[in-house]
């Protein structure tokens, strides 16, 4: 992983479709800028347990998904009968 500052739009061209653990990153109120990339995986659960040995060198850290995450999702409703 690259242990210097990367905009994230460089981050996403880099890791498409991941979820990219950052190392003190750049956030304007809910917009990612930019930070360190930690680690990088399309499971994010890899990324919180595998990467959170790699973050003692960052006062603070966030996760950010690269790709398009849907907003609406299809609920199933169980009725009984």
């Amino acid at each position: 992983m690259s242990s210097s500052f990367i905009s994230f739009e460089k981050v996403k061209k880099m890791y498409p479709d991941e979820w990219v653990l950052l190392g003190d990153p750049e956030i304007t109120d809910t917009k990612v800028l930019g930070g360190t990339v930690v680690y990088h995986s399309k499971d994010k659960k890899e990324v919180c347990y595998i990467g959170k040995d790699k973050t003692t060198a960052f006062s603070k850290v966030t996760i950010a998904f690269t790709g398009d995450i849907k907003l609406h999702r299809k609920i199933g409703i169980l009725r009984r009968l």
